[in-house]
């Protein structure tokens, strides 16, 4: 397992590195996969901005951009997050920064652990399970 936290053009988050990583760890033994190489990438909204555009032909802002490269069982891959748009969303919805960098890490798994946030009901899975790696961190 190798889980590593890198930055673009934003600082990495003062947040607890060690916790997220046996969460990471925990989070992919219960859907019975191994985490392999997952890259934390922290980065600005025009960054990301550029990436989604690049990649994804989409011209909106997001928090979040997963690149998965899961081979079997093995969980790897990288997740590009915006640090602006972790910021703002937390002011927005009156959370802690903290647990609004957490909630995005989590989702970013989820994306390589197979979950997919295109319908209602996807993202409502996909925010269930995102509440479920908040509290398996921060407890």
């Amino acid at each position: 397992m190798s889980i590593f936290f890198h930055k673009e053009d934003r600082e990495v988050p003062e947040i607890d590195r060690a916790k997220i990583k046996e969460s990471v760890e925990t989070f992919c033994r219960i859907f019975g996969k191994k985490a392999g190489e997952i890259n934390f990438i922290y980065c600005s909204d025009d960054y990301l901005l550029n990436l989604n555009r690049q990649y994804l032909d989409h011209d909106y802002l997001t928090d979040v951009i997963t690149f998965d490269y899961c081979e079997g069982e093995k969980v790897s891959g990288d997740i590009f997050m915006s640090r602006d748009r972790m910021e703002d969303n937390a002011r927005k919805f009156e959370a802690k920064v903290e647990k609004e960098f957490i909630r995005v890490c989590g989702h970013g798994i989820l994306h390589l652990l197979g979950f997919n946030d295109n319908s209602i009901e996807e993202k409502e899975k996909m925010l269930e399970k995102e509440e479920e790696f908040i509290k398996m961190t921060t407890v």
